[in-house]
Formats: C-alpha cells, structure tokens, sequence
C-alpha cells in the first residue's frame, strides 16, 4: 500500500498514476530514480520539498503486471481521493500522468492536457508529465520545464510574492 509522503497542509499536492515497482518496495509515492527527479524539479523552482509538497498515488497498490488502473478502481477510489486531497489541504494539484488526469478532471490525453491550468475538486490544476516518463523520453523535459515554471509563476502570485 502506497498511501502518501509530505505533510498535509503543503500547498502542492503531487498525484502519481499508481506506485510503480519502486514505490511498492519503498511503500512510498515518487521513489526511486522518478522521486529523485521529482525532488530535483521542484528544487528547481524553489519548491522546498518538505514543507511544500505532499505526494500521493490515484491507486494505492501496485496493480498487477503494472496494467493501467481501470475505470472500476478509479470510481471506487473518487470517494477516497476525494476525503485525502481535502485532509492533506491543498491550495493545488498536480496531476503526474494520464490516470491522474482521469481521476481528478475526469478526462484524459496528457498530451493535450498539459501545459494549461484546469480545475478539479474546486481547486487548480496542473496535468504535467511523470518523472518516469522523462527519464524515458528525455526530449518532453522543455515541456515539463514550462509547466514547473507555470506553477512557480502561480505560487508566487498566490503570495504576492512571498510564502504564506
């Protein structure tokens, strides 16, 4: 079981799609060499990772042959999902791939999704790609350069400027 990483109250929430091998061996969301990009990203943009940031999968488990989650586990997840982004309290969402995509907005194609703010759950977010999937395909780290620098830009006018 995967469940989540950070401290609730983080104004950046971070979903991934489902743990992978590395989470499920770690039992923690983001691990491995995805994680190690991901704490790489978010220092980029000044994003300190402890106190702004609370990560989480869609799916808690690893599901079997690392399929995609279906459409049944992800409506029995929504009501679950739903209760941990309101505990962990927010004040965004990023959703790290295409299952996350479907399970807060309700729609997919990452590709098309990326690159502009959405909103799900009454809150912003932002789709962007996984780490995993940049160290897979290198070339998509200009767009999730954009897209960091997108959530740098709406955090500092969040807080005119400063933290809150």
């Amino acid at each position: 079981m995967v469940f989540g990483r950070g401290t609730p109250g983080a104004r950046v929430m971070i979903l991934e799609d489902a743990p992978g091998r590395a989470e499920d061996m770690e039992g923690l969301p983001f691990a491995g060499p995805a994680g190690q990009l991901l704490d790489k990203m978010c220092a980029a943009i000044g994003l300190h990772w402890r106190e702004e940031v609370y990560t989480a999968s869609v799916i808690p488990w690893r599901p079997p042959q690392d399929r995609e989650a279906s459409a049944a586990e992800l409506a029995m997840m929504q009501p679950f999902l739903r209760r941990h982004i309101t505990l962990a309290a927010p004040e965004v969402v990023i959703c790290m791939g295409n299952i996350s995509c479907q399970a807060i907005l309700g729609k997919g194609g990452l590709s098309k999704l990326r690159g502009a703010w959405q909103e799900g759950f009454a809150l912003p977010v932002l789709p962007m790609v996984h780490p995993q999937g940049l160290l897979r395909q290198p070339l998509r780290k200009k767009q999730a350069w954009h897209d960091l620098l997108m959530l740098k830009a709406w955090l500092h006018t969040q807080t005119g400027g400063g933290k809150r």
